[in-house]
């Protein structure tokens, strides 16, 4: 039995997200699942180091999976670039170590939250960033964002429901780059919870339009209550950019 990784990318504006659903064929585990089993002749089952919510986006989404066929990585990878969908791509395709797996063994993750900050929204990116005419402001946004990093309890921060499930994560970094307008929320942790990212940027945003003091953010951690904290950013702002192993 081989084991086989993909490296890939989406466009997820179209589809319910990541991870397959039974009451829609929409998504992006849905649509590479059957175009692989297609080319194998075997029921092909995907494991993503990640799932992601409908409308976000990947730049190098990672999944694996077990899989008989001889085929080499050079014809699978010809064959999904063939098959698959426009707004689905497979970068790379590699055969690993047969106890690889893309989920348990990623070690950190980046995500980048784009925002388009001018008058106006631009007509090319307007399905990739989240468009604010009012000026934000970066200082307070970068103030508060630097109460974030580190190992913290983020319950204030998911939409998890579980109350098993341990809400510790630990973030390595949040740089927030501007560039005539447009800004780059980059997060880079160790992981994150269900719905984490866009959390934390609505709330940054909600600081930047001075609707949430920046110096604030300690308190939002000690109190573990989602309805402290900042809205939900919008999907289609959100790009899963690398996955780190």
């Amino acid at each position: 039995m081989r084991n086989i990784k993909l490296t890939f990318q989406y466009d997820g504006t179209k589809y319910q997200g990541w991870q397959r659903l039974r009451n829609t064929p929409n998504t992006i585990q849905e649509k590479m699942e059957s175009i692989l089993s297609l080319f194998t002749n075997e029921n092909i089952e995907l494991t993503c180091s990640g799932r992601t919510d409908a409308g976000v986006h990947a730049e190098n989404a990672v999944a694996n999976f077990k899989t008989n066929c001889t085929s080499s990585t050079e014809e699978i990878f010809h064959y999904c670039n063939t098959y698959m969908p426009k707004d689905i791509v497979v970068k790379k395709v590699d055969e690993v170590d047969e106890n690889f797996h893309s989920r348990y063994n990623a070690k950190e993750k980046i995500y980048t939250y784009k925002i388009c900050n001018n008058t106006f929204h631009n007509v090319f990116t307007r399905k990739y960033s989240y468009h604010i005419p009012t000026k934000l402001n970066i200082d307070k946004m970068r103030e508060a964002a630097s109460f974030l990093v580190g190992e913290h309890d983020f319950k204030s921060f998911t939409a998890l429901k579980s109350k098993k499930k341990s809400t510790v994560r630990q973030i390595y970094s949040i740089n927030i780059i501007e560039e005539d307008g447009n800004i780059d929320m980059v997060f880079h942790g160790n992981g994150f919870l269900y719905k984490m990212v866009r959390i934390l940027a609505g709330t940054l945003i909600e600081v930047g339009l001075s609707n949430i003091e920046s110096d604030s953010i300690p308190h939002l951690l000690f109190l573990k209550d989602r309805s402290q904290s900042g809205p939900t950013a919008p999907a289609h702002g959100l790009f899963l950019t690398r996955v780190v192993y």
